[in-house]
């Protein structure tokens, strides 16, 4: 059985390579409760490619995600280095966690408390939290 805890004050990412939603656990480990935390989105990144090469079979599409996959790590790191979280959640869809784990710095590493393969993107926030529940 997962020893997985959300606990109060948990920093909560949920997204796709497209974007995504922050949220903190204002519950505690046996009651969670997200609160909306802002968000980050794709947006314009014509400056901001992905790490390295792009093979010359990638999608643009596939290019997007991997830029904001990068972001994404590079947004957690700062967040991460000013002492915003302590403890890191991700619930990423399966290809956006494997673009992103890699690219996590080791202080960000050292916070996840857990991630999660799931997309939830456009789920509720109650379904979140029952996705989270599911995971402990």
């Amino acid at each position: 059985m997962p020893m997985n805890k959300v606990r109060k004050n948990a920093f909560v990412v949920v997204g796709t390579g497209e974007g995504a939603k922050f949220f903190r656990n204002v519950g505690d480990v046996n009651d969670i409760r997200l609160q909306s935390a802002g968000h980050l989105d794709a947006g314009d990144m014509a400056d901001d490619g992905p790490a390295g090469k792009s093979p010359p079979e990638q999608s643009g599409k596939e290019s997007m995600e991997a830029t904001f996959s990068k972001q994404l790590a590079n947004q957690l790191y700062s967040m991460a280095h000013a002492g915003k979280y302590d403890d890191l959640i991700l619930v990423l869809d399966p290809d956006t966690l494997g673009e992103v784990r890699p690219l996590l710095h080791k202080e960000v590493q050292d916070r996840l408390a857990f991630d999660l393969a799931k997309t939830l993107s456009n789920s509720s926030t109650d379904e979140i939290v029952k996705s989270l529940k599911a995971a402990m």
